[in-house]
């Protein structure tokens, strides 16, 4: 067996024999500066400044709708008092239901959300108007 290398001074051993991995090789911080700072701007090299849409994101307006749709039928299955594999079958039930309803494809709408959700104030715009009509709907309810 070999003995692992030594780390550096000031530098813990990472890895060890058996990962095969030590850090000894770097003697210096300035090295070890220069290979992250080079492997930062490498890993930046494909990233897009800005993402493109899905071909077929849905409109701020209908992801709204289905948003407050889906957080309704969370919330029911949630106080429907099941087994969690029931509630997990009606849940993904009452989803297909609700894509049908809207006439969205499950891909579209996931899509969609993970581009608003890239854009974070496009995100976080939908959710203040899905809560504002989550709160209107209760207070509604309350006041009946």
């Amino acid at each position: 067996m070999k003995p692992a290398a030594a780390a550096a001074p000031g530098w813990p051993e990472i890895g060890g024999e058996q990962a095969g991995i030590t850090f000894a090789a770097v003697k210096n911080p300035l090295s070890a500066l220069l290979l992250l700072l080079g492997l930062v701007l490498f890993s930046q090299c494909d990233r897009p400044e800005d993402p493109v849409p899905p071909a077929r994101l849905l409109p701020r307006d209908q992801m709204v709708r289905v948003l407050i749709d889906l957080h309704l039928t969370e919330s029911r299955v949630e106080a429907s008092n099941l087994s969690p594999d029931s509630a997990k079958a009606l849940f993904n039930q009452q989803l297909r239901d609700l894509y049908w309803r809207h006439k969205v494809e499950e891909k579209v709408f996931r899509d969609s959300y993970h581009y608003y959700g890239i854009h974070d104030k496009d995100l976080e715009e939908i959710y203040t108007t899905v809560l504002d009509s989550l709160k209107q709907r209760e207070y509604r309810a309350g006041a009946k």
